[in-house]
């Protein structure tokens, strides 16, 4: 098996591949299996996540789930197989409860101080933030309630690089062609 993905989306006429060096983590979005990738030849600034379905290194998979399955039998201490799956008697594994996320600290709650807001966008009819932080290499999505009381000046900011202003002599011009 090549550790290769396929990745279609370019407009060339033959597909371009890029090698899986390391597979770092997985996690089920929507129901479908994500894998995060460090990429043959590329910094970790570029490891991204991946659908399973993009993904021709089933050798890379398998290798990475026993690890998983092996660290976690270590961190359990009972020697049992892996928490992820728990054998039944008829011999069929199921898959096990996922730890709640919250003790994953997001946002504010990271205690890192706020650089710039990236972007906006409408989660669920609120409106947050795309806030990148000071000597931190992600960004996280937080309420604009939050950044409008914690970094105002920041939001502000914001707001104004986005503002287009109308020159009066071109509205003025644009009335006389009429």
């Amino acid at each position: 098996m090549s550790n290769k993905k396929t990745k279609s989306e370019e407009p060339t006429d033959s597909p371009v591949e890029f090698s899986v060096e390391k597979i770092l983590d997985s996690r089920v979005v929507n129901g479908k299996v994500e894998y995060f990738l460090k990429w043959k030849g590329y910094s970790s600034d570029e490891n991204s996540w991946e659908p399973e379905e993009n993904l021709d290194c089933d050798d890379l998979i398998q290798a990475f789930k026993e690890s998983r399955r092996k660290k976690e039998a270590k961190e359990d201490g009972s020697g049992r197989r892996s928490k992820l799956k728990e054998s039944t008697e008829d011999g069929k594994s199921t898959p096990a409860k996922r730890k709640p996320t919250s003790d994953k600290k997001f946002g504010f709650d990271r205690g890192l101080t706020p650089e710039e807001i990236v972007g906006a966008a409408d989660h669920n009819g609120k409106l947050m933030f795309l806030m990148k932080w000071k000597n931190a290499s992600n960004a996280d999505l937080v309420p604009a309630e939050q950044a409008n009381i914690r970094c105002p000046q920041i939001v502000i900011k914001f707001y104004e690089s986005r503002l287009s202003w109308q020159n009066p002599e071109s509205k003025v011009e644009s009335t006389d062609d009429a």
